[in-house]
């Protein structure tokens, strides 16, 4: 009886460890309502998703990367949802922990707040738009980001337009002059976001033509 005992405490000991660990491996997550959030972005995250209600029942994972090539952050539909139907499709964020981009690095941490509040919008906007797109749309659309830059410039502005609409504005606003005034930023990657996005006069204006409506 006693050598029993001992089996079932080891058993459960070492149950418990394995729990311990779990719990761990997860613990830098935070599951929300079909959402996964870093827990180090809950803030940032949660503020930019209360702009966009229609994404309550949406899957999406907020998940960072040690670095992504050109981007800081970029939307996209997870691979094995999209034979899903629209409502069921699960997307993800992936966010660099440090954009790198022509020998400049900034990590995660020295962004401001509001301007990551901006970036999380734009992503959102993108997400907006991949949902109402069906399969065969969505793949033909990747393709066609893939080869044109005529199609990367509609593609984002759609999605600064969709963060417009949902009253984000002064986000997207602080996020672009962020980039744009910030001499740390190279050359290159400021006349990319100049050429393919709204600029902040455009985003002001077209909200002022939105309020007034």
């Amino acid at each position: 009886m006693y050598r029993i005992y001992i089996s079932i405490k080891l058993i459960l000991t070492g149950f418990c460890i394995l729990a311990s660990n779990y719990i761990m491996a997860i613990s830098n997550n935070i599951h929300l309502k079909n959402k996964i959030i870093p827990e180090a972005l809950i803030n940032e995250v949660g503020t930019a998703l209360s702009y966009y209600p229609e994404l309550a029942e949406t899957r999406i994972e907020f998940k960072l990367k040690p670095s992504l090539k050109k981007s800081f952050m970029k939307a996209q539909p997870k691979f094995s949802s999209l034979i899903k139907s629209k409502g069921k499709r699960e997307y993800v964020i992936l966010i660099s922990k440090v954009f790198k981009i022509d020998g400049m690095q900034l990590p995660l941490a020295d962004i401001p707040k509001n301007v990551l509040i901006g970036w999380l919008g734009h992503e959102l906007g993108h997400i907006m738009d991949y949902k109402n797109r069906n399969t065969i749309n969505l793949i033909w659309f990747g393709i066609r980001y893939f080869f044109s830059q005529n199609h990367i410039r509609e593609a984002e502005r759609i999605a600064d337009v969709y963060a417009i609409t949902h009253q984000m504005q002064q986000y997207i606003v602080e996020t672009k002059r962020f980039i744009l005034n910030n001499g740390n930023f190279p050359m290159v990657y400021k006349d990319r976001i100049r050429k393919l996005y709204l600029s902040p006069d455009e985003i002001l204006s077209l909200a002022r033509e939105l309020e007034g409506n």
